[in-house]
């Protein structure tokens, strides 16, 4: 019997060892070699052109090739996945600003406390990691980038969330509790309804709480909100009646926060506290970003190079 670790099997291929002759050597490594009948050939060979060229054309699994269902009032440029991607917003006909003219809130007469518009950024399931841009004009929705340079893609897992922002909103690096300041983003949201949702959309939504994530050293709030149409929406008003609907939910949120970036050989992240805030709590930190926004627009703070629109 011969065992063949996933290490030392990755290690062949790279070498793109053939099969061993008969008797099989002990140390496969030295020999160069696999045992025969180990795996078909013509798999063999994927994976050997795989684990020789880990800076090659194959894509990890984490990196989707299925372009997303992109919002109505929405445009795309470049190619989804690269550096090369935008998309911009339109309303009326012309370009808007998905961070600075989409409302806090939606419109009508019957908005709640405790509902508020969503911009996806991120829909479920998909691992590019896309941000309004807030330094480009117009503030389009662009793939994140590594500090080398590369696209950024989630490593940890699919999302089974929908991610993106509260617009109007703005964590600012000058407002700081316990040593932790603004990360200079609007605010995050993790909508944890039944489906995702197109890249783009602006949705409505319930906030049911929240997570403050400290990020290397900066505070960086995330709104837990469900969308007002989904299909459980009705019987999901806080926290608690969450984890009633979806038993689990929190604790896969919490483990999310903090480990997403452990696949990438980075630490654990920090959480303020090991539990979510109220949603009364979570209502006060979107007023507060927003008040904070309103400074930012107005002039009276640093621009920091943002597009501020008109």
């Amino acid at each position: 019997f011969i065992s063949i670790s996933g290490s030392k099997m990755r290690a062949l291929a790279a070498q793109h060892a053939t099969p061993c002759p008969d008797p099989i050597p002990s140390d496969l490594l030295a020999a160069n070699c696999i045992p025969p009948k180990f795996m078909v050939q013509t798999g063999w060979d994927i994976v050997c052109d795989y684990y020789s060229d880990p800076e090659g054309h194959y894509l990890p699994w984490s990196k989707a090739i299925v372009d997303p269902l992109m919002a109505e009032n929405t445009m795309a440029i470049g190619q989804f996945g690269e550096l090369s991607f935008e998309l911009t917003f339109t309303e009326s006909g012309r370009t808007v600003s998905p961070w600075h003219d989409i409302s806090l809130r939606p419109s009508g007469y019957s908005v709640a406390a405790e509902e508020f518009n969503f911009v996806v950024e991120i829909p479920m399931f998909q691992t590019a990691k896309m941000e309004v841009n807030k330094e480009l004009t117009y503030n389009p929705i662009t793939q994140d980038k590594n500090k080398d340079g590369s696209p950024r893609y989630y490593t940890y897992g699919t999302p089974f969330f929908n991610y993106g922002l509260i617009p109007q909103t703005w964590e600012d690096p000058e407002l700081c509790h316990n040593g932790a300041c603004g990360d200079n983003d609007p605010l995050d949201v993790m909508e944890i309804g039944s489906s995702p949702l197109p890249m783009g959309a602006v949705v409505p939504v319930k906030v049911l709480g929240s997570l403050e994530l400290i990020d290397e050293g900066e505070t960086d709030h995330k709104i837990i909100a469900i969308r007002t149409d989904d299909p459980d929406a009705y019987r999901i008003n806080d926290m608690s009646s969450l984890e009633y609907a979806k038993p689990g939910i929190t604790e896969k949120l919490i483990d999310w926060l903090k480990m997403y970036k452990t696949s990438d050989g980075k630490g654990v992240n920090e959480l303020a506290q090991e539990y979510p805030t109220t949603k009364s709590e979570a209502i006060s930190i979107i007023e507060e970003c927003h008040q904070r926004w309103e400074v930012l627009k107005s002039g009276s703070s640093s621009s920091h190079g943002f597009y501020l629109g008109h």
